[in-house]
């Protein structure tokens, strides 16, 4: 080797040399300055542990009795009596004919009853409304569901008076007083298509309401109130403020990308403003017909208590994780709504699929 091709070699040595210099002293001056955050934290700590902070004494004042009042509001939405969900159908998301819909009725009678009983500690309870918002029955309205449906329409009129009875005569054991109030959806219509003019009267739904009612009174039952509208809104005041019900077929859309959201929020502005010309401010809308349980400011929808359907699965719309379910909550003359407790009555097992 030349000794010019040494010194290249050298002087390549030595800028490799100052490069890796270069980098260490970086490295180097990173970790002080970390290490100097590091030890900046460790001093605002120790001064946050030790300076002397003046800690106020709150206490609660004794709980004597149970001074609070509430009332228990449970929804009656949807229901869709006697139509049939084959689960094979909807891949195993969900299943509904007439048995399993008297289990579920059951079920949910006895939670109305249980869980405020067994969750609700120092509110003395007032009573329960019951607001129907439609659609009890499925009926005859489309082709498929007179073709598939396990009874006709006036068959199911007489035979869900037993199980709907039995609830209201349990909610009158367990609670002082009980007032149902409903108005009809548009799936127990007797028209082909939906009317306006004497749209209530059309339904076999204020019908079966009206029978119910005279059948308590016959049957000795003194607490519980039966008031069916003869419009297709209802507007029920709970400790002074103004709770409107309607069924929510109205509103349209509900499968984009806001979901029921969008028809909603239109929905709750109009009828606001209706409601304020007739000087009948609404605090609170509750409906159904679009099957989900949702609770936002203004605005509460019920469920469905058939659940997912095939319609549903068409759509495909998400079915609720935690199956069929109506909405319930406590409302105190304070605040409103003070407990939020939807009721969940799937039970596959119990229902045999």
């Amino acid at each position: 080797m030349s000794l010019a091709d040494e010194l290249r070699d050298e002087e390549a040595d030595s800028a490799i040399e100052e490069r890796k210099s270069a980098i260490l002293a970086r490295v180097i001056r990173d970790l002080r300055r970390e290490l100097g955050d590091v030890r900046e934290r460790m001093e605002l700590a120790q001064q946050a542990r030790d300076l002397p902070v003046t800690v106020p004494d709150w206490r609660l004042r004794p709980r004597h009795g149970r001074g609070n009042h509430g009332l228990v509001v449970a929804q009656c939405a949807d229901w869709h009596l006697d139509e049939v969900v084959r689960p094979d159908e909807i891949m195993y998301l969900n299943a509904y004919n007439a048995e399993i819909a008297e289990k579920r009725i059951k079920k949910w009678a006895e939670k109305v009853v249980t869980l405020p009983r067994d969750y609700v500690n120092g509110i003395t309870i007032d009573g329960l409304v019951i607001p129907s918002t439609g659609d009890l029955f499925t009926g005859e309205i489309h082709a498929e569901l007179k073709e598939s449906n396990e009874r006709r329409i006036i068959e199911s009129l007489v035979y869900w008076q037993g199980p709907v009875i039995a609830a209201l005569e349990l909610f009158a054991r367990e609670y002082p007083e009980v007032e149902v109030d409903c108005v009809v959806g548009n799936h127990g219509r007797l028209a082909h298509k939906s009317v306006y003019k004497g749209r209530a009267f059309d339904n076999v739904e204020w019908l079966f309401w009206s029978v119910i009612r005279e059948r308590l009174a016959d049957r000795g039952v003194k607490n519980v109130t039966v008031n069916v509208s003869p419009s297709m809104d209802l507007n029920v005041p709970i400790y002074g403020r103004n709770h409107l019900l309607t069924h929510g077929d109205q509103f349209h859309g509900g499968s984009g990308i806001s979901g029921a959201y969008a028809p909603l929020s239109l929905g709750y502005h109009r009828k606001g403003k209706r409601q304020d010309i007739a000087s009948l401010p609404m605090q609170t809308m509750v409906l159904g017909h679009l099957h989900q349980l949702i609770n936002i400011p203004g605005v509460i929808m019920g469920g469905t208590l058939k659940g997912y359907d095939e319609f549903a699965f068409g759509i495909n719309a998400a079915p609720d994780p935690n199956g069929a379910g109506q909405a319930m909550w406590v409302t105190s003359p304070e605040r409103a709504q003070v407990m939020w407790m939807p009721i969940y009555v799937t039970d596959r097992k119990a229902e045999g699929w």
